[in-house]
Order: structure tokens, then sequence, then C-alpha cells
């Protein structure tokens, strides 16, 4: 049973989850809380915005949680960090057991965490770190590690050569923050960094930021961009005035990526799976409430996929034996979870989803990267 919280009415419990990838840590006393009710576990989540990212997040989330029997209550914060502030005391309103956050702004976070401990709510965060002591977990990607995989690629191409680089980056205040702080500290000293502008993950603004980038600096060489869907429109935009010979690294590992990896259009992109990012996101809250054994801060791998290692999209259509689909052994686990619900009831530990968010755009594109 999934609920969603509307901008005139948020009263309803959400579980919190942070961030484009928040760290994961204990919540002092709420770490061992357990659900103070003889129903369903009843989780929040507060989502930061309506990418692709954050959409196959929340998808992930909802079939996760629907394999493991619990109740869930949705908000979206539009990247704006007042809302998530509303969103996190509509949940503490409506009694969650714990709240998943995908946090808009790391700063504005503790505010959050603070009325959610207050409540005795503890929160789960994505994406991005917080203190352990004062939350129940988190499932993050080394988000300024993925930076630097795009640095460095762009490092090993430049072969020494002094080059100019544009960032086009995303909302300021927390993922797009430690992405392009990974990214820009990586940089060698010959790559100029000529232009750095936020496009808040909105592509129709990433392709006026990149259009008055390419006029400004018309001999522009890379472009670093915060994710695919912003990438797509800033390729456009360069295109569009000359500016084809600009290689663009990005984030994601989305099925459109790999195709573009394959005809040129991006030289490389890092895969951080949402999918993954909400299975663990629920399996870890429910096991942390059960007072189970799990990482209390879990990590999402995250892998540079180049033309030379990406392999072409495949069926959009969810493979039905593992083996045969060519996934590796932990992506097989995923997909072993099945039969009826009174199968999945016998099973103690939490299920990972079986359904898959839209595969178009939301699987991991780690899992078909060539060995």
């Amino acid at each position: 049973m999934f609920l969603s919280l509307t901008a005139h009415h948020r009263r309803t419990p959400v579980v919190l989850l942070v961030g484009i990838c928040l760290l994961s840590s204990g919540c002092g006393l709420e770490s061992g809380a357990t659900p103070a009710h003889d129903g369903p576990t009843v989780l929040g989540f507060v989502n930061g915005g309506s990418t692709e990212f954050h959409t196959c997040l929340r998808e992930s989330i909802e079939n996760t949680a629907r394999s493991n029997f619990a109740k869930l209550v949705t908000a979206d914060s539009h990247q704006d960090a007042a809302q998530e502030l509303a969103n996190i005391q509509a949940m503490i309103a409506r009694h969650v057991d714990a709240i998943i956050v995908q946090t808009v702004d790391t700063t504005a976070l503790k505010s959050d965490i603070a009325q959610a401990k207050k409540a005795h709510i503890p929160i789960f965060l994505t994406s991005v770190s917080a203190d352990p002591s004062d939350i129940l977990g988190a499932v993050v990607v080394d988000l300024k590690g993925v930076g630097r995989l795009d640095a460095g690629w762009i490092e090993e191409d430049a072969a020494g050569r002094e080059v100019q680089v544009a960032v086009i980056a995303g909302a300021p205040g927390a993922a797009s923050d430690l992405l392009v702080g990974g990214f820009t500290k990586g940089l060698p000293a010959n790559v100029k960094v000529v232009a750095n502008q936020p496009a808040m993950f909105v592509a129709a603004k990433a392709k006026t930021v990149a259009d008055g980038m390419i006029k400004a600096h018309p001999d522009l060489d890379y472009a670093f961009v915060a994710n695919e869907e912003m990438a797509f429109a800033a390729r456009k935009a360069f295109d569009a005035v000359g500016g084809k010979k600009v290689k663009i690294v990005t984030v994601n590992g989305t099925d459109e990526a790999l195709a573009a990896l394959k005809d040129g259009r991006f030289a490389a992109t890092v895969s951080n799976s949402a999918k993954d990012t909400g299975e663990l996101a629920v399996t870890n809250t429910i096991s942390l409430l059960r007072k189970e054994k799990v990482e209390k801060i879990a990590t999402t791998p995250a892998r540079l996929i180049t033309r030379t290692n990406a392999t072409p999209p495949r069926s959009t259509a969810p493979p039905t034996n593992p083996e045969r689909a060519g996934l590796s052994r932990r992506r097989q686990s995923v997909y072993d979870v099945t039969g009826s619900p009174a199968a999945f009831q016998a099973w103690k530990p939490p299920t990972r989803s079986v359904a898959r968010c839209r595969p178009s755009w939301c699987r991991d594109a780690a899992a078909r990267v060539e060995a």
C-alpha cells in the first residue's frame, strides 16, 4: 500500500531517504528502534526531486517495500529544503516507523534529523553522509569518487595537453556539490576549468547553460555534466553551435547513455544504480529496525563506462532467467527471490524486489559492462 503526500495534504508519515546518495549511520538510541505496533512496518520516503534518478529510486523503494509487506508513504521535496522539512514534519505527524530521505541540502538536513530524532523516529539516508550517531543507517555512493573517475578519464584522454573543461552542475547543496568537488579536485594541472554553473538537474536549463558556455568558450574541449538527462541537452546545445568536438563525461549509466557512448555523443559515464540504492535502503531499514546485523552504512558500487567497455542496451523486458541474461552472480540474487506472497512471508530476511524500475533508464548498467 502506497500513499503520497500532496502539496495541500502533507500529514502522512514517510521514511526519510536522502540523496543522489547519503552516507548512512546509526541513530543513537533510535538505531535499535522497533515498530511500536503489531501491524505492518510503515516507512516514509522523502524524495529530493523528479529526475530520472529520483523516479527510479522511488520506484525501487516502492517495489521493495511491497515485496516486504511494508506500508510506504512518499513525498517529493522538489529540490526545496523548506519543503523537505515540511515533508519530514508530516511524516512525524503520521508516526511512521522510520523515514528514508533523499536530501536536497546536506546543511538543511541537520534540522530534519534533529526534528525526527526529537520525535524518536529514526532516519535512513541515501546518497550522502551524516553523523552515524544521529541516523538509523544509510546507503551511500562515493560521489566524490564518482567525480574523480570522470576526471581520471579526462586526464588520460588529454595526455598532458593543455585543455579546457566546463562544469554543468546540478542543484547546489547536496549530491551535486560532492560530485563536482570530486571532479574538479581530481583534474590534473593541464586541465583548466573555464566555466562552472548549476542547471538544477533540469534538462532545459542545462541546454541554456551549455549554449552560453560554448559561445563564451569556443575552444572548449570537455564538459562534465552532473547527470545524463542534462548531458543529452548539453550535447544538443554544443552541436547546434559548432561544438561537436566537445567530449562529455557524466553520471548514472542509463541505457540511453550506453547507446550514446557507442555513437560518440558521450565520452564516459559512471554507473551508480538507483535501483540498488532503493532496494538496500528498504531492506536495511527494516533489518535495522528489527535489530538484525546488517551494514549500517552500505555502499552502492560505481564504475566508469566508456565506449570500449559499454554493451548496447538489451531488451527492455526483465530477464526471467538470470544466467541466460548474462547477469553477474551478485545481480542474480535479485532475481532468485520469486514465489507467492506466502513464500515471501516464510523467508525471514527482508527481500530485494524482483520488479525493475523502468528498464529504459533505471537498470544497473554496471551489470551489462563487459568484463
